[in-house]
């Protein structure tokens, strides 16, 4: 978390055009109805390990090719239509936790 208190949201895929923004406006769309301080940045899986320091969530589709400092949720939900409303609860209890320290999951 900023020292504003605003989070940032890193939502990759693996070429940061197609599939990352699908999820990238779900993703804006939860901040927006929940009136979260929350910036949405959206990039390429190469170049996550770059950013991840300015990062407080990746959210992605893709295959981890290594760990991050940061927690992960897996968005696979928003493409295939199953499991988006855990998907959302899950991003929305993340970036509505007065801590950085929710599980991480990739799956």
């Amino acid at each position: 978390m900023r020292s504003n208190g605003k989070r940032i949201v890193l939502v990759a895929c693996g070429t940061g055009i197609a599939t990352s923004t699908v999820v990238a406006e779900r993703v804006k769309k939860i901040i927006e109805e929940n009136a979260i301080n929350s910036d949405v940045v959206q990039c390429k899986m190469s170049e996550v390990a770059s950013r991840e320091n300015e990062a407080d969530l990746l959210v992605t589709t893709s295959i981890l090719p290594k760990a991050y400092k940061i927690p992960v949720v897996n968005a696979m939900a928003y493409l295939t239509g199953m499991g988006v409303e855990k998907l959302d609860q899950q991003i929305l209890d993340y970036l509505t936790s007065k801590n950085s320290e929710v599980k991480k999951s990739n799956g």
